[in-house]
């Protein structure tokens, strides 16, 4: 299930409880990010285990453009997470709508 960039802000704001992932490289973290756990795609294989205990939490999870997230959100489904949302069109949505500043 995917998540558009305006709900995202709506729960942001509201301050609800879920996991937000970003799995961009931390170079791209460094020049904007929006206070997500920054977990590098490549990484997420070796983090999935520390989440095991969190399966039904809803997890939000975004990169540069939907991508990446949209392959981390298939590798959490695949190891049985049921609330996984993947921000369509990632930051740059997110800048499109929003401006760079959260």
């Amino acid at each position: 299930m995917d998540i558009t960039v305006q709900e995202l802000k709506e729960k942001l704001d509201a301050k609800e409880e879920f996991i937000f992932l970003d799995v961009r490289e931390p170079h791209e973290y460094a020049e904007f990010n929006l206070n997500a756990k920054l977990i590098p795609l490549g990484d997420i294989p070796n983090a999935i285990p520390e989440f095991e205990t969190q399966k039904d939490k809803e997890i939000v999870i975004h990169c540069r453009s939907g991508g990446r997230s949209g392959m981390a959100q298939q590798l959490f489904q695949a190891q049985g997470f049921t609330n996984v949302r993947n921000v369509l069109g990632g930051v740059l949505a997110w800048a499109d709508a929003f401006g760079a500043a959260r």
